[in-house]
């Protein structure tokens, strides 16, 4: 195979996957990883991709764009089931969790309808009506509608959050820049987080490795604010020293 075509076939695996491994590459196309990551860096300075470390990602978008549930829904399926799973094992009956919205946090949701005498909190309105049936007690912030994400937000909903009090939060980022905190495109949206994380006890982070070293437009709280973070096992070496560093507890799965 020619090198253009290896690397025109590189740019379109990582178009349906969302990201491509070095390894995986070296053995699809049956070359050496030197090759591969020759490859990976000169598509890289062509603009095409972003590279990283063992792989590379699709070129990051602007700090301004919203994606919607949707188109969010299709990157990174099996990683945010995986995480999912691994924060339904850290919730026991009885408590009181808070769930901000976002296709992870829908995950999670899913996996709560059977826990007993449980109690979620959410901005979410697509998360209420995955738990309709369940045995969780479900209780809607309120609030103005944000049509991007099915979730709640102003001035009701940061107001419902400061008289509630919670056992978790689990929250959903856009940007984990490790030295600068957690992001978010909509400054709304930033502000119920916060909310969020002032009624929590714990405030874990769910997100996969994508997110780590993103930076998007309005800042939600600084890396100190968080006590543990669920990712996958594609985080970076650098991203997951400098998250122990913080003390932050990490979960790979």
């Amino acid at each position: 195979m020619l090198s253009e075509e290896r690397r025109r076939e590189t740019l379109e695996l990582l178009h349906n996957e969302r990201r491509v491994l070095v390894r995986d590459l070296a053995k699809r196309f049956r070359t050496s990883l030197i090759t591969i990551r020759k490859d990976l860096e000169s598509l890289h300075h062509q603009g095409l991709l972003e590279r990283t470390h063992g792989g590379a990602l699709p070129v990051r978008t602007g700090a301004l764009q919203d994606q919607t549930l949707h188109e969010k829904e299709r990157l990174h399926k099996q990683e945010k089931l995986r995480i999912a799973a691994a924060a339904v094992k850290m919730i026991r009956p009885g408590q009181v969790i808070i769930l901000d919205s976002g296709t992870t946090t829908t995950a999670i949701a899913r996996g709560c309808r059977q826990i007993r005498n449980l109690t979620i909190i959410t901005n979410a309105t697509n998360i209420a009506t995955e738990l309709e049936g369940s045995n969780a007690e479900v209780i809607l912030t309120g609030g103005t509608l944000r049509k991007n994400s099915f979730s709640l937000v102003g001035p009701l909903a940061e107001e419902s959050l400061r008289k509630l009090s919670a056992d978790l939060l689990f929250l959903a980022v856009d940007g984990f820049d490790v030295a600068y905190g957690l992001t978010t495109p909509n400054q709304l949206e930033a502000r119920v987080n916060r909310a969020m994380s002032e009624a929590a006890r714990r405030t874990i982070v769910v997100c996969d490795a994508s997110k780590f070293g993103r930076r998007s437009l309005s800042m939600i709280m600084p890396v100190s604010a968080v006590h543990e973070t669920i990712t996958d096992r594609n985080i970076s070496r650098h991203d997951l020293k400098s998250l122990r560093e913080a003390e932050i507890e990490v979960t790979l799965v």
